[in-house]
């Protein structure tokens, strides 16, 4: 029964039904075909969404559209751009950086990529890189802001799994910053022999100095968003509900008078967005609640266990093949989809296996956000392909450098290096 839910769920999806639907159609497949109860099924997923960590997701994305609209980004990317601007692959750079750093002001992949792309495309045609490695590039930097926290990835995956959000958050961000160091290197690797590129002029010291403090007022408000946020998260001021409360209220005045890139029809559309994004993330939540109860019952988890330790006793290799079975998954579906089937399946298997829960949240995040950028789906790559009016053939060859040379090592030095995952969580939370 479990394995025929598994794969109506996955037909579905590949015929494009709403994920939603998709989801509630497995659900009640096995709801019937089970002969369990909807009287004690129905209020057990109500009761599961009756929790306010769940607010944090709809204002996140308003505070993401209204950020992405209030041309924030503009003051950020001329800030990075006055220190690499005028090394060789530096403006690359420059488009890595400000991804991670929008990243961590909206926590959406989609978000910053549109912004941030809207901005350096312009920029990286003018300055001679090719259309495909640009677009390439970004696509791929966008995913850090699922991995730079806030990230509604690691709430969802808190929220399902049961984990402290703020351990979830910092778990992911030494992964991001290994990932940002990682692709801005490839971006300069690829062309280093490229003569096409227009390098800006060497600034002096004195002047880079004043363009910094001119540049770097500009920016301050933009800076203050994810200072107030985190520091207000991880400082114990406000949980991670409140602290996107406070950044949609300061996104509004800074969207519409300090940088007046925020219209009134804007403020409209991110509402009526927001909305619409939250409805179908809570009717898929619904779903997957009891969808997940319905696994538990039939002892799924210790199904697959049972599978795994078939082939292998040792803990690291069903590690690994935990890890192939998520990128699988994010090739196929959305990050949302992907997170929210693969954490109540697989975080008994991982707990039972010895490792954290915690250590295992940064995994996910990193599967699934290499799952975004790799076909089948890849739906990112698809957005800056459109973004970026480049063909996506041309995207291919420096995808795969990134995959293989960015994505990958990153994956295996999160998932076999537990202290990289860890280390924040205990430094500042005192999780063991």
């Amino acid at each position: 029964m479990v394995l025929i839910a598994l794969l109506l769920l996955f037909v579905t999806l590949t015929l494009g039904i709403p994920v939603p639907f998709a989801f509630l159609a497995s659900t009640a497949y096995m709801l019937f075909a089970g002969g369990y109860s909807p009287s004690f099924l129905l209020p057990y997923g109500f009761s599961k969404m009756s929790t306010i960590v769940l607010l944090a997701i709809p204002l996140f994305i308003m505070a993401g559209g209204i950020m992405e609209r209030g041309k924030i980004g503009d003051k950020l990317v001329d800030l990075i751009d006055l220190f690499v601007g005028s090394v060789k692959g530096g403006l690359g750079v420059v488009a890595v950086v400000s991804c991670a750093v929008f990243g961590s002001i909206t926590g959406s992949a989609c978000a910053t990529l549109s912004c941030i792309g809207s901005i350096m495309f312009p920029r990286l045609e003018k300055a001679g890189y090719p259309r495909g490695h640009s677009a390439a590039l970004l696509s791929n930097a966008a995913v850090l802001g699922m991995l730079i926290p806030p990230s509604a990835i690691m709430i969802l995956y808190a929220w399902v799994g049961n984990q402290s959000v703020l351990a979830s958050f910092l778990s992911s961000v030494i992964p991001g910053i290994i990932l940002t160091a990682l692709l801005s290197l490839i971006n300069m690797y690829l062309l280093r022999k490229n003569t096409n590129l227009v390098l800006s002029a060497p600034i002096p010291f004195q002047q880079k100095m004043s363009l910094f403090g001119t540049r770097g007022k500009k920016a301050i408000p933009a800076l203050m968003m994810p200072v107030i946020v985190l520091g207000g998260i991880y400082g114990g001021i406000m949980t991670p509900t409140e602290a996107a409360a406070v950044a949609v209220i300061y996104s509004i005045p800074v969207g519409f008078w300090v940088y007046k890139g925020l219209k009134r029809k804007d403020f409209w559309e991110v509402l009526i967005e927001a909305g619409t994004t939250t409805g179908s993330i809570m009717v898929m939540l619904f779903a997957v609640m009891i969808l997940a109860r319905l696994y538990i019952m039939e002892d799924l988890p210790g199904a697959i266990m049972n599978l795994l330790t078939s082939i292998t006793t040792n803990r690291y290799a069903i590690l690994f093949m935990l890890n192939i079975f998520m990128i699988i998954m994010g090739m196929l579906m959305d990050d949302v989809s992907a997170v929210l089937l693969s954490t109540p399946i697989l975080l008994p298997i991982v707990i039972q296996l010895g490792f954290s829960p915690v250590h295992f949240a940064a995994i996910v995040g990193v599967n699934l956000g290499m799952g975004n950028i790799t076909p089948p789906a890849a739906p990112l790559l698809y957005l800056g392909s459109r973004v970026g009016n480049a063909p996506i053939n041309e995207m291919l060859m420096p995808t795969v450098w990134m995959l293989l040379f960015g994505w990958l090592p990153t994956l295996l030095l999160t998932t076999y290096v537990p202290q990289l995952s860890l280390f924040l969580p205990r430094l500042i939370l005192g999780i063991k």
